[in-house]
């Protein structure tokens, strides 16, 4: 399976619009996949399939690929001490482009920091701001997005807009070429910056019965310049979609 960089799209934060929030001390379990673009040059896009484990009580919780514990939690406001892992990072073997082979591994990472949703009747408010606890990027990112709930029946509609910042050490750990890699590969050297990706979001519940949820989210990503201008990139957005089926017990 080829693998590529899904730091700026979240891969826990994605996996968690795909499980339908679980009622306060309820689990839900149930099965999901994802397709993710890849903004690498010579890398594939990627397909995977994840299982789905959602617990929401009072002090702590579980969604997709992330978990926290609640420091502030009323009908209003979630505030949590969060971590959540990405998986992906930018493997050279498995690249099409015998230059981009020749550059360094790039891991994927977990992150730890804060998330808040704040929740009223205009809408959901949802930011976050974490730091790699794993020494691979040492880098930082931040998010913010606004949310607004639709109700048909059985049907829920979540569309939203954001944007997610990344760290200088983020986006050059991910997307920097430094001087050994420039020699070896040919491509320029390039040291990113930090930078903002905004993007547009929607996901979809469908309750099946008062046990089954089916889901459908679906993000496209505007990649910031920083990202677009390094050498190892040949894209100007990206897109990840999912779909998932939870049972609530």
């Amino acid at each position: 399976m080829k693998t590529h960089s899904l730091t700026l799209l979240s891969l826990a934060v994605a996996s968690g619009l795909c499980a339908p929030a679980a009622s306060a001390g309820t689990w839900s379990l149930g099965a999901s996949a994802l397709h993710a673009t890849s903004p690498y040059k010579g890398a594939d896009d990627i397909t995977i399939p994840f299982p789905i484990i959602n617990y929401d009580g009072d002090s702590v919780y579980l969604q997709g690929l992330s978990a926290g514990y609640y420091l502030w939690k009323d009908a209003q406001n979630q505030l949590s001490l969060t971590a959540e892992y990405s998986p992906f990072g930018f493997k050279p073997s498995d690249n099409d482009y015998g230059y981009m082979k020749q550059l360094d591994k790039r891991r994927g990472t977990a992150m730890a920091g804060l998330r808040y949703k704040y929740m009223a009747q205009w809408g959901i408010v949802r930011a976050s701001y974490l730091g790699d606890i794993l020494d691979n990027s040492n880098g930082f990112t931040a998010d913010l997005a606004y949310l607004y709930p639709f109700t048909f029946d059985q049907l829920t509609l979540l569309p939203g807009i954001g944007a997610n910042w990344a760290s200088e050490n983020q986006n050059d750990y991910y997307y920097g070429v430094n001087r050994h890699e420039s020699r070896r590969s040919g491509l320029a050297e390039y040291q990113a910056d930090d930078g903002w990706s905004p993007y547009l979001e929607l996901t979809a519940v469908y309750a099946l019965n008062q046990s089954w949820n089916a889901s459908l989210m679906a993000r496209y990503t505007r990649l910031s310049d920083e990202v677009k201008d390094s050498p190892m990139v040949n894209a100007n957005s990206t897109m990840l979609i999912g779909v998932g089926m939870t049972y609530r017990f």
